[in-house]
């Protein structure tokens, strides 16, 4: 740097005129089809690629917007943690990378945990935030889970976990690990108490969280094209020595081998979470029964008539397993 870099060169540029600089982040390049999307229309459309359909990464304070209903919910507080147990250091020490994680998000870690209404029913909602330390479990987010699993016990309401995250955080070693099993207690906890625990798999879950809480839902929704395993394509390959077939480990092949349940595009997010929130939660009154006649039943049945006796008056005393057949004895 010298005097005609600081002086002379603002100087110039401010005398003809320089080109208004830009932002970084004005256009998004789209992963699918590599078309530049404006930063407004990807936010209008909810994070999907207007022209391949792709489900770009959604930031999940945005989500919570989009599942709650008028987007009003309130955040609760999640307990504290040390920070640093272990004083780890690799290239940066562990607390260095938290307070740029910190500073770059403005959370405290990698999980949120908020309720509300989702189609007028209670909800409790506890997601993981990629942005942060590549949304890494660490005791934080154990902590989180746990505490969202609670929630959810006191005010009977349905737990929905969406999980996003490179698995378990190596700054924390076993303490990270041993978030696995404490978050499936929880889990458990949630079942015991018979509500329903949902899992809105999004793009990434792998490792340790996939090997835990993110994979013991009672219903498994997953967005299109998302990325859901717990090693690498290339870890799996070499240890097994065979090539994977193509869409290993994306939803739609999980879907199709029965590992989830659905895959929902995300403006549809909304309406299914809901319908089926209301379907557990609100069950709708039984039908009336109505006693079985013959005359309910001659039309697909053929039944001799007894003698002496209006088949119409009579109504059928015995089960319609005995009248269509003996029943199989059970083995």
């Amino acid at each position: 740097m010298n005097w005609l870099t600081n002086f002379v060169r603002p100087k110039i540029k401010a005398l003809v005129g320089g080109k208004p600089d830009v932002p970084d982040n004005m256009w998004h390049k789209c992963p699918g089809c590599t078309q530049m999307i404006f930063h407004r229309d990807l936010t209008t459309n909810r994070h999907v690629c207007p022209h391949c359909d792709h489900h770009l990464r959604m930031p999940l304070l945005e989500r919570m917007d989009m599942l709650f209903d008028n987007s009003a919910y309130n955040r609760i507080e999640l307990p504290k943690v040390v920070s640093d147990p272990l004083k780890f250091r690799d290239r940066k020490r562990y607390t260095d990378r938290l307070k740029e994680a910190r500073h770059a998000t403005g959370e405290d870690d990698a999980v949120i945990v908020a309720h509300g209404k989702i189609g007028g029913s209670n909800a409790v909602i506890a997601g993981l935030n990629f942005d942060f330390m590549a949304g890494s479990m660490g005791t934080a987010v154990g902590e989180g889970i746990i505490a969202a699993a609670r929630l959810a016990v006191v005010q009977k309401a349905p737990l929905i976990v969406i999980p996003a995250s490179g698995g378990a955080r190596m700054q924390e070693s076993i303490l990270s690990l041993m978030q696995m099993p404490r978050t499936t207690v929880a889990v458990q906890e949630v079942k015991e108490a018979g509500l329903p625990y949902i899992v809105l798999l999004t793009d990434p879950t792998t490792g340790g969280v996939s090997a835990s809480f993110a994979m013991l839902g009672d219903i498994q929704i997953a967005e299109p094209g998302c990325l859901i395993g717990f090693a690498g394509r290339r870890v799996i390959e070499q240890t097994v020595r065979e090539v994977l077939p193509d869409g290993f480990q994306t939803a739609e092949y999980l879907y199709d081998h029965g590992m989830i349940d659905m895959v929902v595009s995300r403006p549809e997010l909304k309406d299914t979470l809901s319908g089926m929130i209301d379907l557990i939660m609100n069950p709708k009154p039984s039908g009336e029964v109505l006693p079985l006649t013959r005359e309910s039943i001659e039309e697909h049945l053929e039944i001799p008539e007894e003698d002496g006796v209006d088949p119409d008056e009579k109504p059928i005393e015995q089960p319609i397993t005995d009248a269509v057949g003996p029943r199989k004895a059970a083995d």
